[in-house]
Formats: structure tokens, C-alpha cells, sequence
């Protein structure tokens, strides 16, 4: 991700009735018109459309009903003004509009633009019409629709998808879930989404991460007006660029012990390099002390790729117990298996009341039923592991990404981290989703890599909640910056780990210079006395 894309947008996420409600209370409370509205998210919507495509070609303007088809209709009336060359296609009859919406089809129509009827053109014509098309709008669906897109919309849809040129959606991709970002239907595979009033909490998570494509939000100028409205948003959005000021900086007199002893419990037989990158990624995060308890015959391999971790192969359970006695905190789970010598693990450690994060396969023994006995742990599930957490399918758990991560909050308490584009972090009072996707890290390992992240920075930080949100923020972000070189199929898990050291350094050089002219805002306060 671009820092400067992501600066652009708000740290306020909201449900769809959330911003439904922002918009009736502009209108009724702040006396601001409805077509006023309309005409300014027409007006952003258009704006944005010719930064993106500045030659955009032939424009295929999909207009459905109600205020989002209304939208539409006047972005084809501007096209039509700058000269553009626009078809606009009425999925609904303009005969049914009512309100704004039918006000706006006929700006259109005085504009110029002919407003072709959907049930009148045959297949050929269908087709023609986006085989010509050089970008397309999508004005088909608002944030009141729920389920799948029936058809002609659905029709539509594909027909939008199955074409090579580019997608604008207004406020958000036609068949998608503003609030769960769920798609249970078709959706639209958007470019560029350009949304307003509230950031909706569905383009960031779930389908909405894949298919919403750029998102930029517009406040349409009502950002003054809306604190009164009173509307509290359902979750925080975080992003590395924004998080890693909170970065601790060191002091020139720190030791290993200001910054945690970690002990890693990962690495039954035939998984070894589960634990490995788990430890690794801990050292390379910060972490003071870093003890790897594993199965024997991995001792010599992890010594041998990274020998500031201290090896020790353990047979038995109770040999963790010396272990866990000098550790500060646990990660549990990396390649740990199923079998009686995990199982012997993950009991020791959940009944040490250690801080830890439990992961992989950890977290499939508790779908089990292994009891934890304290919460002061960090859950960090992909969606088929939270859905054996949960009795659910992981269809069910990626339909509502949110509520899944508060089921498994409220059932196994402390902080749970639901892995995925748009990766969601609960502590069940406050929600943060991480911003961003990159499909090269959908590779074994990745995981392993942000468990042992996760832990170093734990160790580092008093709250839970902010050392997943910030692991999570910067393993996306090391991500981001090795696939500049990598790709996105070549990425592996290593890659990611080689350049935390860089994203760290920038983050603490940012610190220093914060703090430099801190030091130097309380001298010239003094030297002003």
C-alpha cells in the first residue's frame, strides 16, 4: 500500500445504518438538501473518475434506483458536459425513480445523455455495449441492499465483471455488504471505489478487501456537521504508516532484559520450519531473549540458521516447566501438531498463566476443548481455524468477519486476531481492522512468521490489542515493501522477515526526529519564560 492512498482515508469505520443515518440526519437536521448531496457525491465521483482515467473513452454508466442510481445519472451529465462519449444504461425503469433520483435522470436527460432501457436491449446489443465500453460506472446498488443481486442485477453484474475495462463503483461495489463485507451473491470487481459521508467498514474487510480495489472516501463537505450526529463507528482503521510512531523508542542505556524473554513452544516432528520462522521473526521484532523449546533433532537446524535463539529440545511436557518459569511470555502453536507431544505442550503452557499467544495448531487443540484457564492470551486464527473454534464453516465465519472475532472473544476471552485481507483485532470492547491485502503472503509460513511478531512486541508493549494491531500492521507492511522486489508469487516467508529490520529502522529514525523536536519545543518554551 501507498502511505500517502491510506493517509487519505479516515480512522472512523461504520455500519451501513450507521451511515444512513448520518445522511437523514444532514437533511433533517442540518437542513442540507438531499439533491444537494447528491450532486456533490456526483460531482467527487466524476472528479476522481478523470484523476484515475484522465482519457477515459467510451463511458457505460449502469444506473439502478434510489440514491445511488441518482448518482449515476449525474456523473453521465458531467460526462456529457466535458465532452465524453457516454451510454447510460436505466437497469431500472427512470419511469419508477422517484425523489432525487428521478431529478437527477432528468439533469441527464437535459444534459444530453440517452438513457437506454435495460429490458429493451437485446443480447447483441447488451454485448455491444460492453465490448465498446472504456470504463465503466457502477451506479447499480446502495448500501440499503442486502443478500445476492437478483437478476437483471445480477446479469449486470457479470456482464460488468466479464468485461476488460475498468470499474468505478460509487460508494461502494454493487452486491457487496457495506457493513460485513460480505458478498453473498455477485459482486462488482471494482477499480476504484469512491465513497462518502462514512467510511464503510465492509470495503476494508472480507470481499469488500478484493474487490472494493482503490478506496477513496469524500466527506462531501459534511465532516463539521456529523459529530453531533451522535453516530459511534463499529471499528478503527490502522495501518503501519499511521501506527509506527507508537513505537517505543529505546533508550541509550537499554539491556535484553528491558524487552522480554520470549519462549517459543513450536516444531513436533516434520514442521521444524514453522518454529524456525517463529523465532526468527520474534528476534528480528525486538524481542529481548528468545528461547525456542522444540523437538531435539530441530535443535542443531535452528542454531545453525539463527543462533541468538537459545534451542532446547524438550521430549516431555514437563520439561517446559523450567522454561516457562524464566519466560516473560509464550507463543504456542507453530507446527506444534495435534499428537500426545503437542498436546502435552499447549497443557503446560495455558496452565502456567504465562502472557501468550496461541496459534495454528494451538488453537485446533482448544477447538478440542483443552481449557484455558486465563485470558491474558492473543488468539490469532485464519477463518477455517476460527471456524473450528466455533462450530462454524469458514464460509460462515468470512460472511461476517466482526462477529465471528467477537463469538471467539467472548468464548475464549483476551485479544483475538482473525488473519485475512482486512485482518481484525478484538479485545471484545474496541474493533481495529488492518488495512490492506497482499496476495503474495497467501503461502505456508506467513502465519508463523506473525505469531513470533506478535510476541516480541508484547513483550515490548503493555497493551495486548496494540502489539496484534501493530505486529499485524507491520507484517503487512514488510510484505508490501519485499513484494516491490520479490513479486507476489515468489514471496516467501523469509522475504518478509529480512526486511523487518529496514521497516523498524525508518520507524525508529521517525521516533528520533519526533523526539528531537520535542526536546527542542520544551527549550525554546524554557528559553521564552
Amino acid at each position: 500500500m501507498n502511505p500517502a492512498d491510506s493517509a487519505s482515508l479516515p480512522e472512523s469505520l461504520y455500519s451501513a445504518d450507521s451511515v444512513r443515518a448520518m445522511d437523514r440526519y444532514l437533511i433533517s437536521q442540518c437542513q442540507v438538501p438531499g439533491f444537494e448531496l447528491m450532486q456533490r457525491a456526483a460531482a467527487s465521483a466524476f472528479r476522481n473518475l478523470i484523476r484515475t482515467w484522465p482519457e477515459p473513452g467510451r463511458l457505460l454508466v449502469l444506473c439502478g434506483a434510489g440514491n445511488n442510481g441518482g448518482d449515476g445519472y449525474l456523473v453521465a451529465a458531467s460526462a456529457a458536459r466535458h465532452g465524453l462519449d457516454v451510454d447510460c444504461v436505466a437497469v431500472v425503469d427512470p419511469q419508477s425513480l422517484q425523489g432525487d433520483a428521478s431529478k437527477a435522470c432528468q439533469v441527464a436527460r437535459n444534459d444530453g445523455v440517452e438513457i437506454l432501457l435495460w429490458r429493451e436491449l437485446d443480447d447483441g446489443g447488451r454485448s455491444v455495449l460492453f465490448a465498446t465500453a472504456g470504463l465503466i460506472v457502477d451506479a447499480l446498488l446502495g448500501t440499503g441492499v442486502a443478500g445476492a443481486p437478483r437478476d437483471p442485477f445480477g446479469d449486470v453484474i457479470r456482464r460488468c465483471n466479464a468485461s476488460p475495462a475498468p470499474v468505478l463503483a460509487i460508494d461502494l461495489p454493487s452486491g457487496l455488504d457495506a457493513t460485513t463485507g460480505h458478498a453473498a451473491g455477485d459482486v462488482v470487481q471494482a477499480s476504484l471505489t469512491v465513497t462518502f459521508i462514512g467510511l464503510k467498514t465492509g470495503l476494508l474487510t472480507g470481499q469488500g478487501a478484493n474487490c472494493a480495489g482503490e478506496v477513496v472516501f469524500e466527506s462531501l463537505d459534511t465532516g463539521d456537521q456529523l459529530p453531533a450526529c451522535g453516530e459511534a463507528p463499529m471499528a478503527r482503521r490502522v495501518d503501519w504508516w499511521g501506527l509506527r510512531e507508537q513505537l517505543p523508542v529505546r533508550a541509550a542505556a537499554a539491556h535484553k532484559g528491558y524487552f522480554g524473554h520470549m519462549l517459543i513452544v513450536a516444531g513436533d516432528r516434520g514442521y521444524g520450519g514453522a518454529a524456525l520462522l517463529a523465532a526468527e521473526a520474534a528476534i528480528r521484532s525486538g524481542a529481548g531473549l528468545v528461547t525456542l523449546a522444540t523437538r531435539p533433532e530441530h535443535v542443531m537446524p535452528a542454531l545453525a540458521r539463527c543462533p541468538s535463539v537459545m534451542a532446547q529440545g524438550v521430549i516431555h511436557g514437563s520439561e517446559l516447566v523450567p522454561l516457562l518459569a524464566r519466560a516473560s511470555l509464550v507463543v504456542c502453536g507453530p507446527g506444534l501438531g495435534q499428537s500426545s507431544w503437542g498436546q502435552q505442550m499447549l497443557q503446560q503452557v495455558v496452565s502456567s498463566g504465562k502472557p501468550q499467544v496461541l496459534d495454528a495448531d494451538a488453537l485446533n487443540l482448544l477447538s478440542q476443548r483443552v481449557p484455558v484457564t486465563a485470558s491474558n492470551h492473543i488468539l490469532t486464527p485464519h477463518p477455517g481455524e476460527a471456524a473450528r473454534l466455533l462450530g462454524l464453516t469458514a464460509a460462515e465465519v468470512e460472511a461476517d468477519r466482526l462477529a465471528a472475532a467477537a463469538r471467539i472473544q467472548q468464548e475464549y476471552g483476551g485479544t483475538v486476531l482473525l488473519k485475512g485481507a482486512g485482518t481484525v483485532v478484538t479485545d471484545g470492547t474496541e474493533f481495529v481492522i488492518v488495512d490492506g491485502r497482499n496476495p503474495g503472503m497467501a503461502t505456508g509460513g506467513m502465519g508463523d512468521v506473525l505469531s513470533g511478531m506478535i510476541g516480541s512486541l508484547l513483550a515490548q508493549l503493555d497493551s495486548p490489542l496494540q502489539a496484534a494491531t501493530m505486529a499485524a500492521a507491520l507484517h503487512l507492511a514488510s510484505a508490501d515493501r519485499a513484494s516491490q522486489v520479490k513479486g507476489y508469487m515468489g514471496l516467501i516467508p523469509n522475504d518478509v522477515i529480512d526486511t523487518l529490520p529496514r521497516m523498524l529502522a525508518d520507524a525508529e529514525r521517525l521516533a528520533a526526529r519526533r523526539l528531537r523536536a520535542g526536546l527542542k519545543g520544551i527549550d525554546d518554551a524554557v528559553d521564552g519564560e
